[in-house]
């Protein structure tokens, strides 16, 4: 059967393509926009079964006209599996809230309503955004005051499977993503990791700039829950796996490693990887910062009161679903990210 999986050209959706492709599956359908046409440059190594723009998918999943299932039965291909919806506005700095609530809240509601009525699995991309400002980061409502319309269109949607689980017929599984980096996210542009960025950086001008201290923080000392798409990936296929054994399969998730580490620490990460393909010793982030090879800069104004300085996922309620998985450290992660983009360059 045939496993859909939307957002599939960006960064976590292509991962995951290629990621079944090495479990096998060969019916993937990808739907996405190429609007900006280099974003195709994801899927070239993946094998699809076929390609659906989205505003087309929409419309079959609404019913306007057809079916999903019948556009896929025209071009021989099984009815769907499973739905992995990564498809989203994943700028936290978009201001256009009528754009970005269509999206990530009504979008997203269209696939659960389809999801149910063919008893079919959703799982579908959360965020950490949803914390908004707080300092405890556990699937509880109490705890989740989103801090920009990004945060509150997950948030809302995050909602609606909530007051609808008791009557959910099919699995529907959220991942909550904290900081991800890692491979297929060069698209992504200022929403690209900050691992991504860094490694630019310090390729073009020797340097990686940091944000200098803001809200009781020294400088390059915010912390945030920086997790590998690797990781992302894992944690996507065993429910995948779940929600296909059990159709009983609920809940929200948390999706970091359960740790909090400093973007200094992603910057002597990356760092020291470019250092060591030089054959440079590594040093402390005390020596890179003496050495002009780390910076600090002043924190933007216009990200005052809009920024997580501290992330870090509860992972109580994953553990509990049966994950039990080791998660990468940004040392183990970011190094291997590194030297991914390396051989890249290299080949």
């Amino acid at each position: 059967m045939t496993i859909l999986v939307t957002g599939a050209a960006g960064f976590i959706g292509s991962n995951l393509v290629k990621a079944l492709n090495g479990r096998g599956e060969q019916q993937v359908v990808a739907v996405d926009t190429l609007r900006e046409a280099d974003r195709f440059l994801n899927l070239t190594d993946c094998d699809i079964a076929d390609y659906l723009d989205r505003v087309d998918c929409r419309r079959l999943v609404t019913g306007r006209p057809g079916d999903l299932n019948d556009w896929l039965a025209a071009r021989g291909l099984d009815p769907i599996r499973a739905v992995l919806h990564q498809g989203a506005c994943s700028d936290t700095m978009e201001t256009n809230g009528e754009y970005t609530m269509d999206n990530n809240h009504r979008v997203s509601s269209e696939f659960y309503d389809w999801c149910q009525a063919h008893g079919v699995p959703l799982l579908y991309a959360s965020s950490a955004a949803v914390y908004g400002g707080g300092t405890v980061f556990i699937e509880d409502r109490a705890l989740e005051a989103p801090l920009n319309i990004y945060g509150y269109s997950k948030f809302l949607f995050d909602q609606v499977v909530r007051r609808r689980a008791a009557s959910a017929t099919s699995p529907v599984v959220g991942l909550r993503y904290f900081n991800v980096y890692g491979p297929r996210e060069q698209h992504k542009g200022r929403m690209a990791s900050v691992a991504f960025h860094h490694f630019n950086q310090f390729q073009a001008d020797g340097q990686v700039r940091l944000f200098t201290g803001h809200d009781g923080w020294e400088a390059g000392c915010q912390q945030r829950d920086f997790v590998s798409v690797e990781d992302v990936v894992r944690v996507n296929l065993f429910f995948l796996d779940k929600a296909l054994q059990d159709p009983k399969t609920q809940g929200i998730f948390n999706l970091g490693t359960g740790r909090a580490q400093t973007f200094n620490e992603v910057a002597t990460a990356v760092i020291n990887t470019l250092r060591d393909a030089r054959g440079e010793a590594p040093l402390s982030t005390t020596g890179l910062v003496k050495a002009g090879q780390i910076v600090y800069i002043d924190f933007p104004e216009a990200l005052k009161g809009k920024y997580q300085s501290h992330t870090q996922a509860d992972l109580g309620r994953l553990r509990a679903a049966g994950y039990s998985a080791p998660f990468l450290s940004v040392q183990e992660g970011v190094a291997r990210y590194v030297k991914a983009r390396l051989g890249s360059a290299a080949s």
